[in-house]
């Protein structure tokens, strides 16, 4: 896809986001729309998937390991294709396959059930051994949240990634500073955060993670990397794209109202 392609499926993905919590009344939009530039460029642009057959074996997988941003990975599911895009608004509605945190039972294109915040790197880690023990060159993608950095499973599976030398892994960390209980650098300060990983032996790409471009180039750069894993350690803004949310901590988990949904569904329109 080309840039300005991209930037219009990321704007689409975004209002697909708003939509989607603003009707269920409730969600987590702060994460999901300052992730949506990472993912609309893995989905559209570099990803190895087919959505006509989910389970193709040779698909790259992801796994969103903060699995609140929900809205996002099913946003980015139905635009591919996977799905309806119509089926979004059934969003955490009873009886939905889309609930708030993404489960595998049934839904195609979800790879793996979360939402237990630390665990997803560690299935990424059991799914890069098993592709590359079966001989296979697909890619493991995890999407991780800052504030799940809190968590001591993530270095402990940050440690095995670097131990198995895991070339096939790819963590993609939406640094936008904000959780649910405020800025991370006040409930737990996480800097050196490059540094942390580059310790555990992991290639560390740094990048504005609302610039298509360097977006591009850090997953073409991922794939080049031998002999370890890669961390694109994206520096975002939470909330992005919606003004009034934008660097707002209490948007990390708090659904728009009517009129405010309208009002961040016309932003996001006249936005360019």
């Amino acid at each position: 896809m080309e840039i300005g392609e991209l930037k219009k499926k990321a704007k689409a993905i975004r209002i697909d986001i708003v939509k989607m919590i603003g009707t269920a009344g409730s969600g987590h939009p702060g994460g999901a729309l300052s992730s949506a530039d990472l993912m609309t460029v893995l989905y559209f642009d570099q990803l190895k998937h087919d959505p006509k057959d989910p389970w193709w074996k040779d698909r790259d997988r992801v796994i969103f390991s903060k699995g609140h941003s929900s809205a996002l990975l099913y946003a980015c599911l139905a635009e591919s294709g996977y799905f309806p895009v119509e089926d979004l608004l059934t969003f955490r509605k009873l009886g939905s396959l889309l609930q708030g945190h993404p489960a595998r039972n049934g839904l195609p294109g979800v790879e793996v059930s979360t939402g237990s915040l630390g665990q997803g790197l560690s299935v990424g880690v059991g799914m890069a051994l098993g592709l590359r023990q079966s001989g296979k060159d697909s890619r493991v993608y995890v999407l991780l949240g800052d504030g799940e950095c809190d968590e001591g499973q993530i270095w402990e599976a940050a440690m095995a990634s670097g131990h198995y030398k895991l070339d096939n892994l790819c963590g993609i960390l939406d640094y936008n500073r904000l959780q649910i209980d405020g800025f991370t650098e006040e409930v737990m300060n996480l800097e050196p955060l490059a540094q942390k990983w580059q310790d555990f032996g992991w290639e560390v790409i740094n990048i504005d993670g609302h610039n298509c471009e360097e977006i591009i180039s850090a997953y073409k750069k991922a794939k080049t990397v031998k002999g370890k894993p890669s961390l694109i350690l994206a520096q975002t803004i939470k909330g992005k794209g919606v003004s009034y949310m934008e660097n707002e901590a209490i948007w990390h988990g708090k659904a728009p109202k009517k009129e405010q949904m309208e009002s961040a569904i016309k932003e996001l329109e006249k936005d360019e």
